[in-house]
């Protein structure tokens, strides 16, 4: 009976202290291993969504790499005209700025990272519903233009808020 007793509270012990599950925090960046964005050419980047406000705010702060097939995608609850910065970025990074239909309405290519509390901003001119941030060079590498239409798969699920 002791012996039960010393277990039980341990237990209760043990899940006291225990961290919350991570499905609690609001700063999750989903990184479902289906959610792609396939350019005009067939090449792939597999990526992070950031749906929400803080994951859209936090994006690829302190990354020290980012590889060619790899990247985030901005999903905003409707269409508008999102300037982003680089604050806090350490690497150098493409955007490319999508509207309703995923087509590029802007590309910015090899924005410098900022390391200041006074960085640009790189608005787009145009209004877009999705931002993807890839490596600095991707889009030239891949051609990409504005007008080309973009392909995306595993994210018709993605809740937006």
């Amino acid at each position: 009976m002791k012996g039960r007793l010393v277990l039980a509270i341990s237990l209760i012990l043990m899940m006291s202290c225990a961290k919350p599950p991570a499905a609690q925090t609001t700063t999750t960046i989903a990184t479902a291993p289906e959610s792609r964005v396939i350019f005009p050419d067939g090449f792939v980047v597999k990526v992070e969504v950031a749906s929400d406000d803080p994951t859209r705010t936090q994006g690829l702060m302190y990354r020290d790499r980012l590889a060619d097939d790899r990247g985030m995608i901005f999903i905003f609850p409707q269409s508008g005209t999102y300037a982003f910065w680089m604050k806090n970025c350490i690497i150098s990074l493409d955007m490319i700025w999508l509207d309703e239909q995923r087509k590029i309405v802007h590309i910015a290519h090899d924005v410098p990272p900022c390391q200041t509390d006074d960085c640009p901003n790189y608005p787009p001119g145009a209004s877009a519903r999705y931002v993807l941030e890839t490596a600095a060079g991707v889009a030239a590498k891949h051609k990409l233009k504005d007008g080309a239409t973009l392909r995306f798969e595993g994210l018709d699920r993605v809740v937006v808020r």
